[in-house]
């Protein structure tokens, strides 16, 4: 086994000439890939599912399982046996952790020294410089996955035990401590958490971990190297976090409360503590974590409309989650701003960032809206939907959230086949496709400057 993981660690693939390697893009591509078709074959055998699935419909929640996104075709837990539930745990966790972060860990585990292609691989799949301790970092991505995983687990067993029984309790919690997490969305329940609305105890759980989550592992990496020193010590993106991340989640609360408190269909018959629990874990699980406590399809189209922005900002660069991500959309808004006051600096809490950070955030947000406009034409053209269904359910693959509204249980083979390709941009990152469709030259030439009118 330990021959075999380092063979797919090495990723020296040759190209034309039997001597050039693969960019780190595409080696990332391709590692997910390689997971991800012989995951969708065992989905298909009757050992992982009662009544067997198609090889579309097994490729596609494999998608989702290791897109973290968590669109599901079929009942999670009315479908799948034991061995395919687990078998899902290991994808939403190999999804949440990143497959080179998994070849590390497995290269760790059996004493064997990563190489320098590697690590270069690695830490570019976690927005690290070259200066990391590798080993160190994986070290505490692990612990706290595991930390969060097992602590989530405890406290949701309290709740499902009682109600299941012991071995199905434990299973129940530890299942969907793993989903959340990892932002997976996936839920043994068939309405996913419609209910435990009202219970604190679950809301308040679930949303801590999908939260936790989605801040990034970097983040946290940098909160334990600073525990006892301050929040001036810390990473100017680990301070946007702490601070996007909040504002974000109460001011979707605060937006879903208004909008849909006397929509009959959903708030209005709830209690006003039931209101506002609903309200606050749909602004938390909007940002890719893909439970819901409420029917979604029939929330109002302004309550749509916030929750498709808050699934396309997304999570925390390096999480478990998907988007666009919390820091580009704010680094994005201050350079607007910084346009609109004329000045030639984008600075966030008294730090510059620099242009090429601000220009990849740009192209970002672009290479998205045009994987996103694609996609919608698309699958207008192969379903019989209406525009809002569509576009928020594009948006919640791409963002690897997982919501549905109603059109993914009847998405024709051709939608499946469009949506699965849109979950793995949204999981590996549009910049990642980019990058590896542009093969990218870096110049040192340069040309005089030309004025373009724009505005």
């Amino acid at each position: 086994m330990s021959s075999f993981y380092k063979k797919s660690a090495v990723f020296y693939l040759k190209g034309e000439r039997g001597k050039k390697r693969w960019s780190e893009p595409r080696v990332i591509l391709f590692s997910f890939l390689a997971i991800l078709f012989p995951a969708a074959l065992l989905l298909t055998l009757p050992i992982f599912s009662v009544s067997g699935l198609s090889f579309i419909d097994a490729l596609f929640t494999a998608t989702s399982a290791i897109s973290v996104t968590g669109f599901g075709i079929v009942d999670t837990g009315e479908h799948f046996t034991f061995t395919g539930k687990l078998l899902l745990m290991l994808l939403m966790q190999i999804g949440g952790l990143g497959q080179m972060t998994l070849s590390a860990i497995l290269l760790y585990m059996f004493g064997l020294r990563l190489s320098l292609r590697q690590q270069s691989i690695t830490k570019e799949e976690l927005g690290q410089g070259n200066s990391v301790n590798l080993r160190r970092l994986v070290k505490h991505i692990v612990v706290f996955s595991c930390v969060a995983e097992l602590f989530g687990a405890l406290l949701l067993a309290f709740r499902f035990v009682p109600e299941m029984g012991w071995s199905e309790g434990l299973f129940s919690a530890l299942f969907h401590a793993v989903s959340a997490f990892n932002n997976a969305g996936f839920s043994l329940f068939s309405n996913s958490m419609e209910g435990y609305l009202g219970d604190p105890l679950i809301i308040f759980t679930m949303a801590g971990l999908f939260v936790f989550g989605g801040l990034g592992f970097t983040v946290v990496s940098d909160l334990h190297g600073n525990l006892f020193r301050g929040f001036n010590h810390l990473q100017l993106h680990s301070k946007i976090m702490l601070i996007a991340t909040p504002i974000l989640l109460l001011v979707g609360t605060l937006l879903f409360w208004l909008l849909e408190s006397n929509n009959p269909n959903t708030l209005a018959p709830l209690s006003s503590s039931e209101q506002w629990l609903v309200a606050f874990f749909q602004s938390a699980s909007a940002r890719t974590a893909g439970f819901n406590s409420i029917d979604i399809g029939q929330f109002t189209h302004p309550a749509l409309l916030v929750m498709m922005v808050l699934m396309l900002i997304g999570a925390g660069s390096t999480s478990t989650g998907g988007g666009i991500k919390v820091s580009t959309f704010v680094v994005a808004m201050v350079a607007t701003w910084s346009f609109l006051r004329q000045h030639n600096k984008v600075v966030i809490l008294k730090r510059s960032v620099p242009w090429n950070t601000v220009t990849k955030c740009l192209a970002i947000i672009v290479v998205s809206f045009l994987v996103l406009i694609n996609a919608m034409f698309l699958l207008m053209i192969t379903e019989e939907a209406s525009f809002d269904l569509v576009m928020f359910e594009t948006i919640s693959a791409f963002a690897t959230v997982g919501l549905t509204a109603g059109l993914t249980a009847n998405l024709s083979d051709t939608g499946k086949l469009i949506m699965v390709v849109v979950m793995i941009i949204g999981r590996i990152g549009p910049l990642t496709l980019a990058y590896m469709l542009a093969h990218p030259k870096p110049t040192l030439l340069k040309y005089p400057e030309g004025h373009v009118f724009t505005g």
